[in-house]
């Protein structure tokens, strides 16, 4: 049987994932989680942005050309890439 997710599993998997942020991509990486398992966990649990920054904050390094996005917008496969600075994470 699998171990239920946490928080800090799902923040630290956030942070150390560069571009594909899918939780089935998650649950293809690690092996103490199921697919299912995560899906539950996320349709549960209350991430708000601000809790992944409290937790990611001392990681991230400032730069005057970089920046963080934090968006939980889902839209219509067709309509993002018309918005700048969007692109594919699958």
């Amino acid at each position: 049987m699998n171990k239920p997710v946490t928080r800090l599993d799902y923040c630290q998997y956030l942070l150390v994932s560069p571009i594909n942020y899918t939780l089935t991509n998650f649950a293809d990486h690690c092996e103490a989680f199921s697919h299912d398992a995560i899906n539950r966990y996320l349709r549960g649990e209350r991430i708000t942005p601000r809790l992944v920054w409290d937790n990611v904050r001392s990681e991230v390094v400032a730069t005057a050309q970089g920046y963080v996005v934090f968006d939980d917008t889902v839209l219509d496969k067709n309509t993002p890439f018309a918005i700048d600075l969007v692109r594919r994470q699958y």
